[in-house]
């Protein structure tokens, strides 16, 4: 399904980044190794990295991982990019200062592993951020996958991040407008947790 919504000359969620990212900019770590889930074609990850960072994108997408290059290259910066399944990849110990996770969607399983592993793969004082729809988008047209089991409330975050201390959590309707597949007012639940 991704490489085929990746597959044309468009961005499908645009090239700007997400707007809670930008928010929470000042709360992010200033240098250091981020790690960005689920980062299809790159508009996150080419943001962190023209703010100095050193930044890995991995995505199940071959086709979106291709156009983040082409923007990382358009933008004058390199980001790493890795071709992987979230089910398969070992996220490493202790070795990033931030991990971002904007829209990945999984199941609530794969979710729970992948979030488990987010807590042991940040460094002592690391950021993870997380911005992603709550079952109410399913009330809105404006995007997120049609399956209440794939979103996510900030109930069952607060228990699959329990290792980390959560610095804000909240669910909040606000207005999107990301490329042509996220457009209008959204149900999302934004987070910024720390390893201690």
């Amino acid at each position: 399904m991704w490489d085929q919504r990746y597959a044309g000359e468009d961005y499908a969620y645009g090239t700007a980044p997400n707007d809670f990212l930008v928010a929470m900019a000042e709360r992010l770590p200033a240098a250091g190794r981020v790690l960005c889930l689920g980062e299809g074609e790159g508009r996150n990850a080419v943001w962190l990295a023209r703010r100095g960072l050193a930044v890995t994108g991995v995505d199940a997408s071959a086709v979106g991982l291709a156009k983040a290059r082409r923007l990382a290259e358009a933008a004058g910066v390199t980001i790493e990019t890795v071709h992987a399944d979230l089910a398969e990849l070992d996220l490493g110990e202790a070795c990033w200062d931030a991990v971002v996770s904007i829209f990945c969607h999984l199941s609530p399983a794969l979710r729970r592993r992948v979030h488990a592993g987010v807590a042991r793969a940040l460094a002592p004082g690391g950021v993870f951020l997380l911005e992603a729809y709550t079952p109410a988008q399913l009330s809105f047209a404006s995007g997120g996958p049609p399956d209440a089991a794939l979103m996510m409330s900030l109930a069952e975050l607060r228990a699959e991040l329990a290792p980390l201390a959560m610095e804000l959590g909240q669910e909040v309707e606000r207005d999107i407008h990301e490329g042509l597949y996220h457009q209008g007012r959204g149900a999302v639940v934004q987070v910024l947790a720390r390893r201690p």
